[in-house]
């Protein structure tokens, strides 16, 4: 496992209105879901980044604006075709 270290200032973490020991959480669930968004992880990874089960994972990205399953109109049609 690797480990890195984030300064956050502190007018930041009151922006956020969020507690300081829920930061390092909400800021690997925030990772998590872009790193998601931009296809960079499965949604299984970004659950395990985040830390928290995958189908919370998938419930939390509407939260956040994003879709859960990232299908094209063409494979859309052709999961529905075989369906």
């Amino acid at each position: 496992m690797h480990n890195i270290t984030l300064s956050v200032p502190d007018e930041t973490v009151e922006a956020l209105k969020i507690l300081p020991e829920n930061l390092s959480g909400e800021m690997l669930l925030v990772a998590a879901v872009k790193l998601y968004e931009l296809g960079r992880l499965s949604s299984g990874a970004a659950a395990n980044l985040a830390g928290i089960p995958k189908v919370v994972f998938l419930s939390k990205l509407a939260d956040y604006g994003v879709d859960t399953f990232h299908l094209s109109e063409s494979e859309l049609a052709e999961d529905l075709a075989n369906a």
